[in-house]
């Protein structure tokens, strides 16, 4: 790229000398990048004697084409450099399945309404997936984030809550300690990914959460189906906070205990996104907008409503 520039300059100038001051160099250097596009090419593009420097009809042409070449390349610059400064394009989004349908989804009407240049492509999967390898802009995603290519905000904690349906304990009864837990149903989760169940929490005599090895009597690989069964009255079970949310609100569920803060630093949801010098402006305002529309329902870094929640039991009992 600097040969050709210095090409063009000595077009423009008509000499190594002109060229050298209009592209802050020397003539030595622009003669001998000069000397090496014609080695490369296999061509003359210009003809020297001691009193002048003349352009072949060889170099004149690719001259033509160089322009051409150098101004569309410019103009891509201008588009791509616009395009990260503002607001636009099409934003590709992949998220969890349960997270993307009771939290993300029901934010995009008025993400769009406020940045209408912006075009959204969502993809929804409990699935690992590669952010570079398959071209997403960002990923929203719970759990633990290892990958070092990658930037991860943390957007909230990820809290457990155990709950049930009001009308199954109308039925038959609250337990009273973690071993009354035997005598119910239980609805398990499996992580799609491991094909592993989702470990159990409960609390012991003095509130202190501990895993628990309890037969599941039920089992599915999709939260919200786990949501809907406990609140159909199936049995026990222990969702995020993002999961239990809406049966919380409606009465369909109720929480047993105070919420269960499984989160470490490096665990939680996350809204991630390639590591890259320039972020894209599309990028920037749709997670400066999750991170505000979370905090105004209650929800930071380091805190859900969770523990505003009111359980049924609380400790010590």
């Amino acid at each position: 790229m600097r040969s050709l520039e210095l090409f063009l300059a000595t077009c423009d100038g008509g000499s190594f000398a002109a060229a050298a001051k209009a592209c802050n160099s020397d003539p030595s250097t622009v003669s001998k990048a000069i000397a090496r596009l014609e080695t490369q090419l296999g061509l003359t593009l210009f003809q020297r004697s001691t009193r002048q420097l003349r352009i072949t009809a060889a170099g004149k042409r690719y001259a033509r084409s160089v322009r051409i070449a150098m101004q569309d390349l410019s103009a891509c610059e201008a588009e791509l450099k616009h395009l990260n400064d503002s607001p636009s394009g099409t934003l590709r989004i992949s998220s969890g399945v349960c997270y993307g349908h009771l939290y993300l989804r029901p934010l995009l009407p008025e993400f769009c309404k406020l940045y209408p240049d912006i075009k959204l492509e969502l993809e929804l999967t409990d699935l690992h997936v590669d952010l570079i390898e398959s071209d997403m802009d960002v990923a929203l995603r719970t759990g633990f984030v290892k990958d070092s290519r990658l930037v991860a905000r943390r957007l909230s904690p990820m809290d457990f809550l155990t709950c049930v349906s009001p009308r199954y304990l109308d039925l038959y009864g609250t337990p009273d300690c973690r071993e009354d837990f035997r005598q119910h149903p239980w609805i398990g989760f499996r992580i799609k990914e491991t094909q592993q169940l989702q470990p159990i929490f409960l609390p012991d005599e003095k509130g202190e959460y501990l895993p628990f090895e309890l037969d599941r009597t039920h089992i599915t690989d999709d939260g919200e189906s786990m949501a809907y069964m406990c609140a159909d009255g199936l049995g026990f079970a222990q969702l995020p906070h993002f999961l239990a949310k809406n049966g919380l609100q409606t009465g369909a569920l109720v929480s047993l205990y105070p919420f269960l803060a499984l989160s470490q630093p490096d665990s939680g949801v996350f809204a991630i996104y390639p590591k890259r010098e320039f972020l894209p402006a599309k990028v920037r305002v749709f997670i400066d907008f999750l991170v505000a529309s979370l905090a105004a329902a209650g929800e930071s870094p380091n805190h859900t409503w969770a523990g505003d929640c009111e359980p049924i039991i609380n400790f010590p009992r």
